[in-house]
């Protein structure tokens, strides 16, 4: 059983990858197919229950799950520690903390 699960896995993560490169490939034709790769990848995930990488959580708004291009459909900005990505497509933020240097 524990084979199955993890071949599985493999066929998500390479599925997913795919759909999110295709996602990055066709935007600029099409937003809305795009944001139908973003929907797909996100439902594989969810459906083999995976965690998604922190690049590829980065690519989409956490809010309407539309793909993120930087200067076309949002804004990412440094400030105070935080990387904040700015979606024009619903008008909200995400805010990521950046860790601090530490101090020696």
């Amino acid at each position: 059983m524990k084979y199955f699960e993890e071949k599985q896995n493999k066929i998500a993560i390479e599925r997913i990858n795919i759909l999110l490169e295709k996602a990055d490939q066709v935007f600029d034709k099409n937003k809305l197919r795009a944001n139908r790769y973003v929907e797909l990848a996100r439902k594989i995930a969810m459906k083999v229950n995976l965690k998604l990488t922190k690049t590829q959580k980065r690519k989409f708004c956490k809010h309407c799950y539309s793909y993120l291009k930087p200067g076309v459909n949002s804004t990412i900005r440094i400030t105070n520690h935080k990387l904040v990505t700015y979606c024009k497509e619903c008008k909200k933020y995400t805010r990521i903390i950046l860790s601090k240097p530490t101090q020696k």
